[in-house]
């Protein structure tokens, strides 16, 4: 008789080091396993988590406890019907289309460009500190048009938000850090909006104050929170993909040698970056009816725990899952940015992420940038650095040693 392994416990110190094999254990074995640590049942094929994301069965009302707290307010990812498509309507043109490529690509560019100056001229750098972690903040903050003297105090905002997101132990210390910061980030805000209500300018915020769909306009709290959600999951997300991207690219000379020689590559390694090291591990839903998975039920009201890095990985969808291949034949780089695609890290159907596209300009700006500035690149410790993380995953350090190349001279022949 086969004796099954042990279920993973997934706020073990060795998930946290690895959470690949246990993610094995799961989809082979335990395909619905109810947590005893986190109270909710984990999902882990590929299917599963492809169905909770899309069936309307699978609500998430589970983010008025995880997120609303932190955020100050109910946000989009909270919503549903009219009034999800309505406040999804307000927000999404400026994430999209002409909006993005006229008003926010040379905010985009400039950004880069600033931070790469800090260290072009670097034998070595931390291309996490000195570039990833501020990135796509400082895009944000200038796209809404703040001050950018006040860049740190975004980032410490942040990264307490993203901590009582991420808080699946329930550590009181963090909890409360989050709904202080949720607190200040909306004291600084609310005269701010005033102001841009009073004078619109060309910034995303006035947009925000003066949008109108069908009669309906955001009001102060729904800004506050949206600009909250905004910092949180266009921050972390886009940070721990652009490094994992880097990291991953690295270890594969190869693969990096390709997408350099032809930039028309680096969508596909952000999409294969985001299928084998989601930035995003889990996304919480909770089913308004019961329902059937593989391996069992799930009864209503629930809270389902979707293991987006298992289900990336499943070996019933994807050749080879545990390979990084840029070109994989089962990842197509035309859809990966949009609710068709073929990985499940910008969730699918009616919650898919809404800042999917300004994510792929930001990584598309970046990757062009470091590549131009130094024509090669490898680790300065010799060895590729692990993801750290549960929640949220990605390299902690990424010291890389730098050759810079000629000002203005793209690296690849221009």
């Amino acid at each position: 008789m086969t004796t099954l392994p042990q279920p993973p416990d997934i706020l073990s110190p060795e998930f946290a080091a690895d959470p690949y094999p246990a993610y094995r254990i799961l989809r082979e074995h335990y395909p619905l396993f109810h947590d005893p640590g986190t109270g909710s049942f984990l999902i882990s094929r590929y299917e599963d988590v492809a169905r909770a994301f899309r069936d309307p069965v699978f609500t998430s009302d589970n983010y008025e406890w995880q997120l609303e707290p932190a955020h100050g307010g109910r946000t989009l990812p909270q919503m549903s019907g009219r009034e999800h498509a309505v406040r999804r309507a307000l927000v999404a043109p400026a994430f999209r289309g002409r909006e993005l490529r006229e008003k926010f690509l040379p905010v985009i560019e400039r950004n880069a460009r600033e931070l790469i100056d800090t260290f072009r001229d670097a034998a070595e750098t931390d291309l996490v500190a000195r570039f990833a972690t501020r990135f796509p903040i400082n895009v944000i903050v200038d796209m809404l048009g703040l001050d950018r003297a006040d860049h740190d105090r975004f980032h410490g905002w942040y990264a307490s938000v993203v901590g009582f997101l991420s808080n699946l132990a329930q550590d009181p210390e963090i909890a409360d850090a989050g709904l202080r910061a949720a607190r200040e980030l909306a004291a600084y805000l609310l005269p701010v909006i005033q102001e841009r209500r009073a004078a619109p300018g060309d910034d995303l915020l006035s947009t925000l104050c003066t949008a109108e769909v069908d009669g309906t306009r955001m009001n102060d709290q729904d800004i506050t929170s949206f600009v909250s959600l905004l910092l949180a999951a266009g921050g972390e997300t886009t940070d721990k993909a652009l490094a994992a991207l880097f990291r991953n690219l690295l270890a594969h000379p190869d693969q990096l040698a390709a997408v350099r020689a032809d930039r028309s590559l680096i969508p596909a390694a952000f999409a294969e970056t985001l299928r084998y090291t989601p930035p995003v591990q889990m996304i919480m839903r909770q089913p308004a009816a019961e329902v059937t998975l593989s391996g069992g039920t799930v009864p209503a009201g629930a809270t389902v725990t979707c293991l987006i890095g298992s289900a990336n990985r499943d070996e019933r969808h994807y050749a080879r899952p545990d390979t990084f291949h840029v070109l994989r034949g089962d990842l197509t780089p035309a859809t990966a940015f949009s609710a068709a695609a073929e990985h499940v890290a910008f969730g699918l159907g009616r919650h898919f992420c809404v800042g999917a596209l300004l994510a792929k300009t930001e990584v598309e700006v970046a990757v062009n940038q470091l590549l131009d500035a130094f024509p090669a690149m490898d680790f300065a410790e010799g060895t590729a650095p692990a993801d750290a993380g549960v929640f949220t995953r990605g390299p902690e350090r990424l010291r890389v040693r730098l050759v810079p190349g000629d000002d203005g001279v793209r690296a690849h022949g221009a």
